[in-house]
């Protein structure tokens, strides 16, 4: 496991429930963006977003993600995924995650998200935080593309 996530600074373990399966007998694939959903919200409350984010009054907001999947999910299983920032603009990030199966031990699906920061007041995206940009270069393993 530690050496298909190695470059994640951020692996959050969950349970598959046999309710995550579907009329096909595995998981199906809306609980795979449950699960990215589950990695991002646990690695913000890591890196503690909602503190800066409150004090500048902006906040992110979904608004890209994808799926891979590569070997299906079954029930009982449980999982570990990865989750990092992959890329950073000035209004948004991308993140990536890894999904791993503890009972087969091997990479079962990848995929990514775009968070952008978002002025809620005025409905409008807006830039990311400095001091929520500089968490989280500081806080990631590996470096982190700047896109422009």
């Amino acid at each position: 496991m530690d050496k298909i996530l190695k470059d994640f600074s951020f692996i959050i373990d969950m349970k598959v429930d046999w309710g995550h399966m579907d009329a096909f007998q595995h998981v199906n694939n809306i609980e795979y963006f449950k699960y990215f959903q589950t990695a991002r919200i646990a690695y913000f409350e890591k890196i503690n977003s909602d503190d800066f984010f409150e004090e500048s009054r902006i906040s992110s907001i979904l608004g890209s993600t994808q799926c891979k999947f590569i070997y299906p999910l079954f029930y009982p299983d449980s999982i570990s995924v990865g989750v990092r920032v992959d890329s950073m603009a000035d209004n948004y990030f991308t993140m990536k995650y890894e999904v791993v199966s503890h009972n087969h031990q091997r990479l079962v699906a990848v995929g990514d998200a775009k968070v952008v920061a978002f002025d809620y007041a005025n409905n409008t995206k807006a830039s990311i935080p400095d001091e929520v940009r500089n968490t989280i270069i500081g806080f990631e393993k590996t470096s982190i593309k700047i896109v422009d």
